[in-house]
């Protein structure tokens, strides 16, 4: 086998890729384009793959794995279809069942397509007996998945480093807000964590590597190490000094809603993945070493190589770019024809710069740049969303320049992007009803941009008129003033 990983030659063309606007689905992709496989993937929303730069090189079917009757159309002619499928944005408790459902719908439909291998990216199964939901359910779904009689290779991982990854953007985000850490027991739980880049090798040459085929394979990085010696190594690459203070009694509760105060990361989220992380979860079996010419990264390594992502703005896809963290029921709506029960707020600005200049300073709205205008409002919408349960200002933008569609932005969601031309939010915070916030930009005169805003709101219900009527007077000076930034820092 060669030591770089390539393989000229591979016994299987035809590979889907289910997942394709996930995390890893999303990093993937390329990595399969670039060992000369023809990738089809399978996605809910298919717009939500535009603006990666090997769109263009791969087929696209839409559908849902909830759905057995678009299964079939996405399985034909394929020989090796990826499981990259997770619901734990679904919520507690909802994730488990719909995970076994979409596993079994998938399992069927392969067999029936003649698909020759499947291959899946689960969870490490603990040394104990005792399971979180969450890994509970990860370990079944690949259960479910050889249920069908195809054969499955199964790769089984615990905590994923890379840029924009769900348990390194935790680990990030809490070092680097909180001087002094208040750690509950799971912060000394023993794990195996690995580099995304690792994890991608794994899954890239599983493909020609027949020997594991129908094989349970677990993999780690270099180092076992507990979420406490994470947070430091971290904190010293990062040249933070932070301290660890030790508390026995912090439920999976307090502990997510202190993350949703500090992270990115909303409670629904937080609390299932929490309950996980009291599970030790190391590699025992080193098959897949023996298997695989790979060459491991340390954690600090693997910190360094994400950290180096972010500094270069360089992140191509992050724990919430999935369809699936989206909130439900976001299929894309044409928000501009005139709807019955849709309200609009539309103003209108006059800007001294180009639709260019312009549209980039729209792009780098939220984040660590916030809205330009009343922040300290917008942030208390966000605490007020997270009381209510919902996801709150997650401060968190894959890219700090650029955006596409699908990325999360905040408590917005990117619906639809037009270089110069239009920008749709969604907005995913709760509400009593559907809400956008659109910016559209046209030529006017000589190197001058018009530059509409509008808010739209369909209300559901005499609550979401209620809703709307107590948000309106803030919204008289806070959408005025964001115009107004927006034209001073454009035409700066």
């Amino acid at each position: 086998m060669p030591s770089d990983g390539r393989f000229p030659n591979p016994p299987m063309k035809n590979i889907l890729v289910t997942g394709a606007t996930g995390y890893i689905g999303g990093r993937l992709v390329p990595c399969l384009l670039e060992q000369g496989y023809r990738v089809r993937c399978f996605v809910r929303d298919a717009e939500r793959l535009e603006g990666h730069p090997w769109e263009g090189q791969v087929e696209v079917v839409q559908g849902d794995v909830l759905d057995y009757d678009t299964l079939p159309p996405a399985l034909d002619g394929i020989d090796a279809a990826y499981y990259l499928i997770h619901s734990l944005e679904a919520g507690e408790g909802a994730f488990a069942e719909r995970d076994r459902r979409a596993a079994e719908n998938f399992s069927r439909a392969a067999a029936e397509a003649g698909v020759q291998r499947l291959i899946y990216l689960g969870g490490i199964q603990p040394k104990s007996d005792r399971l979180s939901d969450h890994l509970k359910s990860r370990i079944e779904t690949g259960d479910y998945l050889r249920k069908g009689g195809v054969p499955v290779t199964e790769f089984r991982a615990a905590v994923i480093v890379g840029s924009g990854s769900l348990s390194f953007e935790l680990i990030r985000y809490l070092t680097e807000r909180v001087p002094v850490l208040i750690t509950p027991r799971w912060v000394r739980t023993p794990t195996q964590p690995i580099a995304i880049r690792n994890v991608l090798q794994y899954l890239t040459q599983a493909l020609a590597v027949p020997e594991s085929t129908g094989q349970i394979l677990e993999i780690g990085g270099d180092d076992v190490l507990t979420y406490g010696e994470m947070f430091r190594i971290y904190a010293r690459v990062r040249g933070l000094r932070r301290f660890l203070v030790d508390v026995p009694v912090l439920t999976p509760r307090l502990s997510s809603l202190w993350i949703g105060l500090v992270t990115p990361l909303n409670g629904k989220i937080a609390r299932p993945l929490i309950k996980g992380l009291d599970n030790e979860v190391v590699v025992h079996d080193d098959r897949a070493r023996d298997l695989f010419d790979i060459e491991l990264l340390s954690y600090e390594a693997a910190v360094r190589l994400a950290l180096d992502r972010f500094a270069h703005d360089d992140v191509s896809t992050m724990w919430n770019s999935a369809f699936s963290s989206s909130i439900p029921d976001a299929k894309v709506v044409e928000v501009l024809k005139d709807t019955e029960g849709m309200i609009q707020e539309r103003r209108t600005i006059r800007v001294g710069a180009t639709p260019e200049a312009v549209f980039r300073v729209i792009q780098s709205l939220g984040g660590d740049t916030g809205w330009l205008y009343a922040n300290m409002l917008w942030k208390i919408r966000g605490y007020l969303d997270l009381l209510v349960g919902g996801i709150g200002l997650r401060k968190s933008r894959r890219s700090a320049q650029h955006l596409r569609a699908g990325d999360a932005l905040d408590f917005w969601r990117v619906e639809a992007i037009e270089p110069n031309r239009l920008l749709r939010l969604r907005a995913e915070m709760k509400v009593p009803g559907r809400a956008w916030l659109q910016f559209e930009l046209a030529p006017h005169d000589d190197s001058r941009t018009l530059l509409t805003q509008t808010a739209f709101f369909e209300p559901k219900g005499l609550f979401g008129l209620l809703y709307w009527y107590l948000f309106y007077i803030p919204h008289l000076f806070i959408f005025p003033g964001m115009l107004r930034a927006l034209k001073r820092r454009a035409e700066a």
